[in-house]
């Protein structure tokens, strides 16, 4: 399983190269863009097989064969480590069943390169990879996953990016930061609300965006407004709720109001 770059093609690591000229060989998502690769690290003549969503499932037991006849294959994605947004979960389960050794070669992922340059709590994190297509299963996800204390890191296409951060900016308060085209020439990352980061934003983006929506400022303190509100609602308006729980712990009523209206609001809906 080898990591490749996300887009500065220097990020290749010097294990990388060796194990990617040492296998007989290598099974890539696009061969065409595998080929550039193999071209910049000087090893043109490996043989590359297309594995991709829609053949693995006939390809992989045909690997594992090659594999069990002592031929060393190198997964290789388009770009980053493998398996995450990525195929080859079937080649990797057919090949633990036949008791094959999986070796990871790790290196660039865009979503560990957007972490490392966030200046925003991102600590703990849930990574949920792409967002539904439908906007209205993505708001229901958004909305659910937004309640949670953990910051959120997902990927999204150009296309969706404008909408979704103007979804993010109905539910939530919360900063965020996106980034685009990382390691490339044309490298960005916006910071601040979603409506900030939507009005900051081209009318049509381009490139995959890594988005991450901050951490709760206190894990223990939103788990504890969220089970104090929960009490309260059973009794009184939003309005009256939020102002007590707000005196219970310690936050400000702004906050307790707007959370105390999104518990209510899930209530309704049940």
């Amino acid at each position: 399983m080898v990591a490749t770059p996300i887009g500065h093609l220097g990020d290749i690591s010097r294990r990388g190269i060796d194990t990617l000229k040492h296998v007989g060989l290598v099974a890539a998502e696009d061969t065409r863009r595998t080929r550039v690769l193999m071209q910049h690290i000087g090893h043109s003549g490996c043989q590359l097989i297309s594995l991709h969503e829609h053949n693995e499932a006939t390809i992989a037991p045909d690997l594992v064969n090659r594999l069990k006849q002592n031929i060393d294959i190198a997964l290789v994605s388009d770009a980053g480590t493998p398996l995450l947004n990525d195929p080859g979960y079937l080649l990797i389960q057919h090949a633990w069943q036949a008791d094959i050794r999986v070796v990871p070669v790790p290196g660039a992922c865009s979503i560990t390169t957007a972490l490392s340059v966030c200046p925003i709590p991102s600590q703990p994190f849930r990574y949920v990879g792409f967002l539904p297509n439908k906007a209205g299963a993505r708001r229901t996800q958004l909305e659910e996953w937004l309640q949670m204390p953990d910051a959120l890191v997902f990927l999204e296409s150009p296309h969706r990016i404008r909408s979704t951060l103007a979804d993010i900016a109905s539910f939530s308060a919360r900063q965020v930061m996106i980034g685009r085209e990382m390691t490339k020439q044309y490298e960005s990352f916006l910071v601040g609300s979603a409506a900030d980061v939507l009005a900051q934003l081209a009318d049509s983006p381009k490139g995959e965006f890594v988005c991450i929506v901050e951490a709760a400022k206190s894990v223990t303190a939103q788990f504890q407004l969220t089970r104090v509100l929960g009490a309260l609602l059973k009794e009184l308006a939003p309005t009256q709720a939020a102002k007590l729980a707000a005196q219970i712990c310690g936050v400000r009523k702004k906050e307790a109001y707007e959370l105390a209206l999104q518990l209510a609001k899930q209530s309704h809906s049940i």
